[in-house]
């Protein structure tokens, strides 16, 4: 059996990327459009489906990657390594803004954080015998957790968890779990992972507080990442982790049904059945999420196990649609902007959140008030793009698409040249 690619799930990867992209940039985080911001915690918001849609197109991915179900301490390595170099970008976001160089401020700092930027990218995307990877992989890891728990004041609440880090140990469960477990064995290891999950969450009493509950701030997994990850979590949190340790658990059952559909699309029946499966698949995710949504609300910050069965019921059948049009229609008109996104997601992770904080680093003399300083980013929104335009959210949205058109550009030229980076 040959890898097979799917242009349809290609494109879909694409517009989530983008769609990340543009969620992830508004010109203005004032003046955002509700749909383009997560669900204050109850619910879920077009944003709200970037990050689990991402999961399940990563698991529909590793059975075509892997169209041979051969398990070894070579294949075994190969996965290790893949999810520590994911890992290890997806915390190098967060430590490129606290980096300090010899004491060294302004542009020369900058100059040397974009330095380090390279050097752990190339180490990171490089390619390298397995043994290389390896090495640069867990060194890597290892300055990471050193320079967090050393007790360096710049590093001392440096945030470890984050969406690569989450992708990362969900591709790296799945892989296993594909490579040696039946399809049933999956679908038991999703059932008893949400199940385990609701009754967790809902059942034991938080210590120190009280009752379960599903409250910001006061609920289990909250209380778990207060006390594995002190002063490592996400700055605006505080006392928990939206990407936290026992959220990531259900996580992973995203990832499995995204597994479930790329066996299914390899499956040796009509292309027409396999649609008409995902339909019906897509559908029955949707209406069990809803209706566990009644006891336990769909809530992407806790990754509730009712938000895992409507984000992946959604996911499945917008790719049963994609790839009805694309993959058996034979209608490709018209996606090739998305199909150019979905190639290349890496390198767009990777350096599309170190350019804003890049351009925040950039400080001069605010000609329109010279005793005040303001950063470039700031600069080019302010004069460049919010003055054509009355309504402040349509500015600021049109900030993001402004760095989309840029980025599609960049992406283009990679495509042209057969450039994909690759973790």
């Amino acid at each position: 059996m040959v890898k097979e690619r799917l242009i349809s799930l290609d494109v879909f990867r694409g517009l989530t990327i983008l769609l990340m992209t543009i969620v992830n940039n508004p010109g203005d985080w004032g003046n955002v459009y509700p749909p383009l911001l997560h669900a204050e915690w109850h619910g879920c918001t077009l944003t709200d489906l970037v990050f689990p849609f991402f999961i399940f197109i990563m698991g529909v991915a590793v059975p075509l990657a892997m169209p041979e179900k051969f398990y070894d301490s070579t294949t075994f390595n190969k996965i290790l390594v893949r999810s520590l170099r994911m890992l290890c970008l997806g915390i190098f976001f967060n430590f490129f803004g606290k980096i300090q160089l010899f004491g060294l401020d302004g542009i020369p700092l900058l100059v040397g954080r974009l330095v380090i930027t390279i050097a752990v990218g190339y180490a990171l995307m490089g390619n390298f015998s397995s043994k290389i990877k390896n090495i640069l992989a867990f060194s890597i890891l290892v300055i990471y957790l050193f320079l967090a728990y050393s007790g360096l004041e710049a590093y001392h609440d440096v945030r470890l968890p984050g969406v690569l880090q989450r992708i990362a140990i969900v591709y790296f469960v799945v892989s296993l779990l594909y490579l040696k477990t039946s399809q049933k064995t999956q679908i038991i290891t999703g059932v008893i992972l949400l199940l385990g999950y609701w009754a967790i969450m809902t059942l034991i009493p938080v210590p120190g507080i009280g009752a379960a509950n599903l409250e910001k701030g006061t609920n289990l997994a909250s209380w778990l990442d207060s006390i594995l990850l002190k002063d490592h979590m996400y700055r605006e949190t505080i006392t928990w982790d939206p990407e936290g340790i026992l959220s990531t658990v259900p996580s992973i059952v995203n990832g499995i049904i995204g597994l479930l559909i790329g066996q299914l699309l390899q499956r040796e029946i009509a292309k027409t059945q396999k649609v008409q499966k995902m339909i019906i698949a897509g559908v029955a995710l949707i209406i069990a999420g809803l209706l566990w949504s009644i006891v336990f609300p769909l809530n992407k910050s806790i990754w509730t196990s009712s938000y895992v069965l409507y984000t992946t019921g959604l996911a499945t059948t917008f790719l049963a649609i994609l790839y009805y049009v694309i993959d058996i229609a034979d209608y490709k008109k018209g996606f090739k902007p998305l199909l150019i996104w979905g190639v290349n997601p890496m390198i767009v992770f990777f350096t599309s959140q170190i350019i804003p904080q890049v351009l925040v680093m950039i400080e001069f003399e605010n000609p329109h008030n010279p005793e005040e300083q303001i950063n470039l980013l700031s600069y080019l929104y302010s004069f460049c793009i919010a003055p054509f335009f009355n309504n402040p959210m349509t500015a600021s949205l049109a900030g993001a698409l402004v760095y989309v058109a840029i980025w599609t550009f960049i992406l283009w030229i990679f495509y042209r040249n057969r450039l994909i980076f690759k973790v």
